[in-house]
């Protein structure tokens, strides 16, 4: 109720605008040219030959339907003239040029040719007095905008730099000077690396640099906040500005990327904090949307572990891509329910199913694909945590190797078109009993592969992914909001890094280039030193590192690696379609003495036997199991 009464009153005081200066503009149209004639003969009414006198009466309200419709047509009565822009003045121009040139064509064919001085005055006062009521409107918001902003000058307003003196940077200096104080920032200076552009001003704010400039003018305008402005630019180019803007401890806020901005329009609302992927420095993956959409819309779609911070992405992306109906499938009910209630919101029409339960109960699992039939399966269900599945290895073997196998079981079963497996990095050569159950689940959909009835088995393997459930990062900000300290287990210790988006993107393209029995490494280019990652996250909160928050390092934690490796030497590896994509080939087994060993190790694990690290480091070789010292 309230927004209708909003755009009623709003469009009211804009029709009363517009009728204003339409009885305005009728006035200015029918005394400007008088006023021309005056001033012709000096001021002296009597000395203006009755000819002319007569012409300009009988012409006048020719001329002022001609020019009222050249205003309509060129849509004069429609702009919000409080934003007039060279745009509103170029089509002013022209519509006063067309008047003009229709007036002396009009009163020479019909009456008579006036006096040449009689059409350029009277030209030039329609011109003048048509604008001069619209762009004093702007002058004077102008004007009312600035006295405001510099009466809360002493409050919270942030002395601001623009990073970008393209198209972004001149949009966001506009919005900003549309928003008045509302916004509480005042933009002090630009900085651009085209050096030509150095002494110029936008908006009345000056360009003052490059960007090797930005130290210094950040103490000489004393700038509290740093926008960057520029969406197309290499990962590269925007990491090297962005570390400059980080060492200056000012809050940092970055514009989109040209493809998140829509129609290309860049709004304040726009504008959000820089977040620690874009110090990576790596491009974006970019994955083929076709190519997913054509086996994904349409379909019946699975989801295990749906809820979680990759299965939530999947359910998203599948969802975007037409599913003919998505089943989340999750033991979390909160998780579930959050996505869910995502999904019916922002996709109404979808065929949408939440389940509750666990991989591990084959009577569940069944249910579940007798009753819906899923033609594509993707199993993110997993436990991940490498300290406390150290704790609880049995809880990983149970619910990751077995809830694999249960689900590939039944997917095979039950006719599922594509299987595709969430594994990860910690699979390669691994430390830890959760990376070792995940190979084993690679294991067991490469197993699947050879026997199966037609249903196409793969996994994809990546590292760490930014912003998940349990990552680094959420809790690094954590320990920041909580004054630190901000633990680090080692100073050397790397990762592989991606965001959701890409990670999922990768799933999803996976399972279209899926023949069998793959598992899908992605380029995910140089890794990174955790010890950084802490560092810019302390930088970009406006902290220093070591003043304003300690790093203390902890050790490496049961089970944790240095660094992670993305494929094993036997392997082998292939390019696919895509160059960010590469395959590792099927790793010769013998599949029966693999069943046996999954059997024993099933019941092995039920019984709680305290020894089922050193029963796994039997079945995978690659796994660096140090038994411990009596």
């Amino acid at each position: 109720m309230r927004k209708w009464m909003a755009d009623k009153l709003f469009l009211y005081h804009w029709v009363r605008i517009s009728i204003l200066l339409f009885i305005y503009d009728v006035i200015v149209m029918n005394v400007s040219y008088g006023l021309a004639l005056w001033l012709r003969f000096d001021f002296r009414f009597s000395d203006i030959p009755p000819e002319y006198l007569f012409t300009w009466i009988r012409y006048i309200p020719i001329h002022t339907v001609c020019t009222l419709i050249l205003m309509f047509a060129f849509k004069l009565y429609r702009s919000m003239w409080r934003f007039a822009s060279f745009d509103e003045l170029s089509r002013t121009t022209i519509v006063c040029a067309i008047s003009m040139a229709l007036h002396i064509v009009g009163t020479t064919v019909i009456f008579q040719r006036m006096p040449i001085s009689y059409y350029v005055m009277g030209g030039i006062l329609q011109y003048f007095l048509i604008t001069g009521i619209r762009f004093s409107y702007r002058i004077y918001r102008m004007f009312v905008t600035r006295t405001s902003a510099a009466a809360v000058e002493s409050r919270d307003v942030k002395n601001t730099m623009i990073i970008g003196a393209g198209e972004a940077g001149r949009a966001i200096i506009s919005e900003f000077n549309k928003s008045g104080d509302k916004m509480h920032t005042r933009i002090r200076c630009i900085i651009d690396d085209n050096k030509n552009k150095k002494n110029r001003y936008i908006d009345g704010i000056p360009i003052v640099g490059t960007r090797e400039d930005i130290p210094e003018m950040v103490k000489k305008y004393q700038i509290q906040k740093i926008i960057f402005a520029i969406p197309a630019i290499s990962a590269s180019e925007k990491k090297h500005i962005l570390e400059i803007c980080k060492e200056t401890g000012c809050e940092m806020q970055i514009v989109p990327a040209v493809y998140q901005l829509v129609n290309g329009e860049v709004k304040v609302s726009s504008i959000r904090p820089v977040e620690i992927e874009e110090l990576l420095g790596r491009e974006s993956i970019r994955m083929d949307l076709a190519e997913i959409s054509g086996y994904v819309k349409d379909k019946v779609v699975l989801v295990t572990g749906g809820g979680g911070s990759i299965g939530s992405e999947l359910c998203r992306q599948i969802a975007a891509y037409g599913a003919k109906q998505l089943i989340i499938f999750d033991i979390y009910e909160n998780n579930a329910y959050d996505i869910e209630q995502e999904l019916r919101r922002k996709y109404p029409s979808l065929n949408l199913v939440a389940l509750i339960g666990s991989v591990r109960d084959t009577g569940c699992l069944e249910k579940v694909f007798s009753t819906y039939h899923p033609q594509l399966v993707f199993h993110a269900a997993a436990h991940k945590h490498v300290p406390l599945m150290e704790t609880s290895p049995n809880e990983a073997i149970k619910n990751n190797v077995f809830g694999t196998y249960n689900t590939a079981k039944l997917a095979n079963e039950y006719g599922v078109e594509r299987f595709v497996l969430i594994s990860t990095d910690k699979a390669v050569n691994p430390t830890n009993i959760m990376g070792a159950s995940k190979r084993m689940c690679e294991m067991v959909i490469q197993m699947m592969s050879r026997h199966s009835k037609g249903t196409t088995f793969a996994a994809v393997r990546f590292g760490n992914v930014l912003g998940s459930n349990g990552s680094v990062i959420p809790l690094f900000k954590k320990q920041i909001a909580e004054g630190g300290p901000v633990t680090v287990t080692h100073p050397d210790i790397i990762r592989y890094f991606m965001t959701i988006p890409e990670a999922v993107s990768l799933v999803l393209t996976a399972g279209s280039y899926a023949e069998g029995g793959e598992i899908f490494v992605l380029d995910m280019g140089e890794p990174v030193k955790i010890l950084d990652l802490a560092t810019n996250l302390i930088k970009l909160s406006g902290l220093k590192p070591g003043v304003d928050i300690e790093i203390k390092f902890t050790g490496l934690r049961p089970g944790e690696k240095l660094y992670e490796e993305l494929l094993m030497a036997e392997e082998g590896l292939h390019k696919t379609d895509n160059n960010l994509i590469f395959i590792g080939e099927p790793i010769d087994m013998d599949d029966d003495k693999f069943l046996m060993e999954l059997a024993e190790l099933k019941d092995a694990c039920y019984k709680e036997v305290s020894d089922v690290k050193e029963r796994v480091s039997r079945i995978v070789p690659t796994y660096q199991y140090k038994k411990k010292e009596k």
